[in-house]
């Protein structure tokens, strides 16, 4: 009996400890398994962003709308992830988005090969008329650090002029503000570099 009882009891203790510890391992994860060595996110995209991205000033929906009304030539870049597969995305459903948004699947994710940091640059300057000072917005979804990349990603590029809507198209749809399909860009690979979207 007073095995039986000991046994119970360590039982107990262990399945506490490992209760325990499931509970605090995304906590005590270390940050170098969530960031590339140049610093940028590669694992869990849709988590908390911080207030700030690189090289960009943050700006509400409100601001948003402010940006929209004050210059029509701003350049709203879109970076949800789309499967790209046989040289054609892969879309089953339409995507919102902003009415003026261009949409650049892709090129928010951490680790891009060549053809999408290359697909991603020259579209936004395509967009800017090779103006790297010239007013762009990045965009996604709220809470989601594939736009937090992507402005990282343009301002190593020599963009000056950023602004991350860090509240996305979700939050723009929930305030009951305009949305339309959007229509990702086609790229021009010289093959069929995989998407790991």
């Amino acid at each position: 009996m007073i095995r039986q009882l000991v046994g119970i009891a360590c039982l107990s203790i262990g399945m506490t400890g490992f209760a325990q510890s499931a509970n605090t391992l995304p906590e005590t994860e270390p940050q170098a398994q969530l960031f590339s060595m140049q610093g940028y996110r590669i694992d869990r995209y849709r988590s908390p962003t911080p207030a700030k991205a690189v090289g960009a000033k943050t700006v509400t929906t409100d601001e948003m709308q402010q940006l929209l009304r004050n210059d029509p030539t701003l350049v709203v870049i879109d970076v949800i992830n789309l499967e790209y597969r046989a040289n054609r995305f892969l879309q089953t459903e339409p995507h919102q988005s902003l009415p003026t948004a261009t949409w650049l699947p892709n090129t928010g994710q951490g680790e891009i090969d060549r053809h999408w940091h290359d697909y991603f640059i020259s579209n936004t300057l395509r967009l800017t008329h090779h103006n790297r000072n010239h007013p762009v917005v990045v965009l996604c979804k709220s809470d989601c650090w594939l736009s937090w990349n992507a402005v990282k990603r343009l301002s190593e590029a020599g963009f000056q002029n950023l602004y991350w809507y860090k509240d996305g198209v979700d939050s723009w749809s929930n305030a009951g503000l305009p949305m339309q399909p959007a229509t990702p860009v086609m790229p021009e690979f010289p093959s069929d570099p995989a998407s790991d979207s």
